[in-house]
């Protein structure tokens, strides 16, 4: 996978284990095996993202399998659509570039890798993982070698123009314009978002009288709502499972003690998983 700089918007070259650009800005290949493009004027603190105690809390939460279901769904939606030849300007384009926004420690990025390993792209398909946090890329590029992952901020991709076939996004933020400019004609995103009843039984313990709400369809410049289709599922959590669950969503901060406690105690937490899945096609 190639780079741009993010000093100066020139392509980056990978000698050794460092990749510099010909006005000589360098960024080194961490032992990880991972690269670090966020400099520091770019940063909004100095550690930005998740830290090591939401690391740890999201990677027991999702080895556990409790978001499989909506994984191996995005993966089954990748795999149709990087395995297909569409016809630009008279050319046969293959999709061989995939970029996970919002990658985190890397479980469904290790997960893609592996299962578009085997499709049938000409050439194969390049995963590459993007995270602002760099305690999460770090542990992502020990754990998965087979992918490549980046320290990067989602609103200035350090990509090339057209350069990417595809981008998935669970949850993550990310600048539409900069989607727009890195995705090729025909190219796609595939979004993730909560449905209307994702967490019901959590939001019952915060809020008197949960309110259901419609997922929005985001506006992405230049690209069409081509599919959409709900994954929802019962999920039957432990104590622990259900704490740590709490604990990595935005909900944590308005949780009341008393429903700490509950998770605490409880032998059986049953609380639903609603996932909205939609893919976004670039207008040739």
């Amino acid at each position: 996978m190639s780079y741009l700089c993010p000093l100066c918007q020139q392509p980056l070259f990978l000698k050794e284990r460092t990749y510099k650009c010909t006005n000589n800005h360098q960024f080194d290949v961490a032992k990880e095996g991972y690269v670090n493009l966020l400099p520091v004027q770019h940063k909004r603190s100095k550690d930005p993202g998740d830290n090591k105690e939401m690391m740890q809390a999201r990677r027991q939460f999702l080895n556990g399998g409790h978001y499989q279901p909506m994984r191996d769904a995005v993966c089954d939606l990748l795999t149709g659509l990087l395995a297909e030849h569409t016809m630009v300007e008279g050319k046969s384009q293959t999709y061989s570039q995939l970029l996970d926004i919002g990658c985190g420690e890397g479980y469904y990025t290790s997960h893609f890798a592996n299962a578009l390993s085997h499709t049938k792209a000409q050439g194969g398909v390049k995963v590459v993982g993007l995270d602002i946090s760099k305690v999460m890329i770090r542990h992502a590029a020990k754990r998965y070698p087979e992918c490549d992952f980046l320290v990067a901020s989602s609103q200035r991709l350090p990509f090339a123009d057209a350069q990417l076939s595809a981008v998935v996004r669970i949850y993550a933020p990310c600048n539409g314009e900069e989607l727009q400019r890195t995705i090729k004609d025909n190219g796609v995103v595939v979004t993730v978002t909560p449905g209307p009843r994702h967490l019901y039984q959590l939001k019952e313990g915060i809020y008197d009288g949960v309110k259901l709400h419609d997922v929005p369809v985001e506006d992405l410049p230049g690209f069409e709502l081509e599919t959409e289709h709900s994954v929802a599922y019962p999920m039957t959590l432990n104590s622990e499972d259900a704490t740590t669950l709490l604990q990595m969503t935005p909900f944590a901060w308005r949780a009341p003690e008393a429903l700490w406690q509950t998770l605490k105690e409880t032998e059986q937490f049953d609380c639903e998983a609603d996932f909205t899945l939609r893919v976004y096609r670039k207008k040739a």
